[in-house]
């Protein structure tokens, strides 16, 4: 037994240790080196494997099943433009490290689903933590609102409504030069009419891929009067400090959308 909980320990301390320095790397710069999740991958399948497979070889297909489902979704929400390389590399490496709750080490009853499916857990837990940032947003925009008493859509007035709201949700106005800085993504772009005239119109989901095209557009534009000097934009958010919370929440607390459930449904 104690061989198993210095197991489970040297696991979670592989993964926050990870984590934790990927999640600056990410503040900082915005990147994140390759060689993190090159060390980090085989370390967790090693480890993962020796315990496994000397303790409880009953649960290797469910740790298969585990790092399948987790790849499965990394990768769709990769290709999808919801997730970054390194996000989607850090759950794997997660899953490869715990596919399930170390329940051994944190001896409290969880939910099966949390038991079975962690990296999950922490994905769920790491996409309502970042939700928060839609508070900031929202406060944001009213007190631009507020303070310069213009309209947030100006400019925008064919657009529909739910891409204004989403807008509304994610970004808020800066001014065209601070696009320039790297961790700035346009929530809007700006192209030419039929009559030649120009238009503005927002977008749901910015790839990186397309970023410096259409910051390039907006700048020409704002030099030539085509639009005023504040665009929408958004922070492109770094996502592995909420996957880092996310795991620390799982670790202590476990799922927090069936918490919050539970607690509104008592």
């Amino acid at each position: 037994m104690d061989e198993i909980l210095i197991l489970d320990g040297l696991r979670v301390t592989l993964c926050l240790s990870f984590f934790v320095y990927a999640s600056v790397s990410d503040l900082r710069t915005r990147e994140i080196s390759n060689k993190v999740w090159v060390v980090m991958a085989p370390l967790a399948l090693a480890l993962t494997l020796f315990q496994f497979v000397l303790f409880s070889p009953q649960s290797l297909s469910l740790f298969a099943i585990s790092f399948a489902i987790t790849a499965a979704l990394s990768i769709v929400l990769f290709y999808v433009g919801a997730f970054g390389g390194a996000d989607a590399k850090a759950l794997m490496c997660l899953a490869l490290a715990l596919p399930t709750y170390p329940n051994n080490l944190f001896q409290f009853n969880v939910p099966p689903h949390v038991a079975l499916f962690f990296p999950l857990t922490v994905f769920t837990n790491a996409v309502l933590l970042a939700a928060l940032s839609v508070v900031y947003a929202i406060l944001r925009n009213s007190f631009w609102r507020l303070r310069t008493g213009q309209k947030l859509f100006e400019g925008f007035e064919n657009e529909s409504i739910w891409r204004k709201f989403l807008a509304f949700l994610t970004g808020f106005k800066v001014k065209a030069t601070e696009l320039e800085k790297g961790h700035m993504y346009p929530l809007e772009d700006i192209g030419t009419k039929e009559t030649g005239e120009s238009q503005r119109r927002l977008l749901v989901l910015p790839k990186d891929e397309e970023r410096e095209t259409i910051v390039g557009r907006i700048l020409s534009a704002t030099k030539e009067g085509k639009i005023q000097n504040e665009v929408w934009a958004t922070i492109g958010l770094p996502l592995l400090v909420f996957i880092t919370l996310g795991f620390i929440v799982s670790l202590a607390l476990g799922d927090l959308v069936w918490i919050l459930l539970s607690l509104i449904l008592a």
